[in-house]
């Protein structure tokens, strides 16, 4: 993903792309049904929030309004994601889309669909580490932190933990697999054991026999990465059932209300990582958020809100409603230098960038987009005490 050459590789970018229209329609794919169904209906809602405080600010483009059209990713069938994107593309003219989420179905998408129409993604939470070196034309971004981070952190936590031996259980796919990568990577490193490592299948009504495997190799914890309303959580429960494991390690994919709401204090003591913020930034969306109704504290909610900002802002830069304007602009309106941008204020960048002058977008993540286009990102380290999510630090 070169992005360096990206703004010569815009102008091949679809020249029929330009639309002189009083409309602008992006997409926003994601898994309203399947595996994270419980969290998506807050990443859809911050999406559209930004993409409504752009319209609202009536300074987009003379009066071009944003318009968000909805599709359902499924999170884990590439097929249907494929289909749901192109029939947006095709049917329904979007000029870029927010998302998708899941590892797999986005790059799914960027492969079948995106790139092929030269319409550009931004995915709020899409982590896989083969996501960096994706063959994409320059037409791929994100603003969640690749999985090749995360699994260093989750080994830093298990070693302040003074915890030397696990055994890891994730979901077997892209997401799974690169996230079970690189935390072992780490973990060993650092002098861990790893006991077994085995992946489990979605959708499955019972992981007994997954669970017996994982507690005859051993382990001080069982790492779960996986998904909140799917097979992590199975696995868990499973685990709980046989008194195999009490303590559980968590990817990002299980920091769920949904997953409380069905184990409660059953997992007290547990922990883990989930990309997040703090600051201004963070406070500033927190509060936009919670005055619109939207659960802030929702898992990928900061994240989704800044990747339909920096869709707005990219085609605002670029001066016209188009898939290339969007692709060969995002890093400039992403980084310095530029007046810095939180949430609440787009309407304030818009009126920047009409008059010619730059903006360094920081939202709701203290966005800085590196390498190939994807956010460095903070995590958020997590204990669960009396059944709810307690911040123990940032890092």
């Amino acid at each position: 993903m070169k992005k360096w050459l990206l703004a010569s590789a815009a102008t091949t970018l679809l020249a029929a792309g330009a639309v002189h229209a009083e409309e602008a329609k992006i997409g926003v794919i994601l898994g309203f049904t399947g595996p994270i169904e419980s969290l998506t209906p807050s990443m859809g809602a911050s999406a559209e929030l930004a993409l409504k405080e752009v319209n609202d600010s009536g300074a987009f483009l003379e009066g071009v309004t944003l318009t968000p059209l909805r599709a359902d990713s499924t999170c884990v069938d590439s097929a249907a994601a494929s289909a749901a994107a192109e029939r947006l593309i095709t049917t329904d003219g979007i000029v870029a889309i927010m998302g998708a989420d899941c590892s797999g179905v986005t790059g799914a998408i960027l492969s079948n669909v995106a790139v092929p129409n030269g319409v550009p993604m931004i995915s709020p939470s899409a982590t896989s580490p083969a996501l960096s070196s994706a063959e994409d034309n320059g037409l791929f971004f994100r603003t969640s932190p690749s999985d090749a981070r995360q699994g260093e952190v989750l080994a830093n936590i298990l070693g302040e933990r003074g915890i030397s031996s696990v055994a890891v259980t994730y979901t077997n796919n892209d997401y799974g697999k690169g996230f079970a990568d690189s935390f072992a990577a780490a973990f060993e490193a650092a002098g861990g054991e790893i006991t077994l490592s085995a992946p489990h299948e979605d959708g499955k009504g019972d992981y007994s026999a997954e669970i017996g495997a994982l507690a005859s190799a051993g382990g001080d914890v069982l790492v779960v990465l996986g998904y909140s309303d799917q097979g992590g959580k199975g696995m868990i429960q499973a685990a709980l059932d046989t008194g195999a494991f009490d303590t559980f390690a968590m990817g990002d994919g299980m920091y769920s209300d949904a997953l409380l709401a069905d184990l409660g204090t059953d997992i007290d003591g547990s922990f883990g990582s989930v990309p997040w913020a703090e600051g201004e930034g963070a406070e500033a969306f927190n509060a936009l958020a919670t005055e619109a109704g939207v659960t802030a504290e929702s898992s990928y909610t900061r994240e989704s809100y800044d990747a339909a900002a920096l869709i707005a802002l990219a085609m605002m830069k670029g001066g016209e409603v188009s898939s290339a304007a969007v692709a060969a602009n995002v890093l400039d309106v992403a980084n310095a230098p530029g007046e810095p941008i939180l949430p609440g204020e787009l309407g304030k960048a818009l009126k920047i960038i009409a008059e010619g002058g730059d903006v360094d977008y920081v939202g709701a993540t203290n966005v800085e987009l590196v390498g190939p286009g994807e956010a460095a990102g903070t995590y958020r380290y997590y204990e669960i005490k009396d059944g709810a999510f307690e911040t123990v630090s940032f890092q």
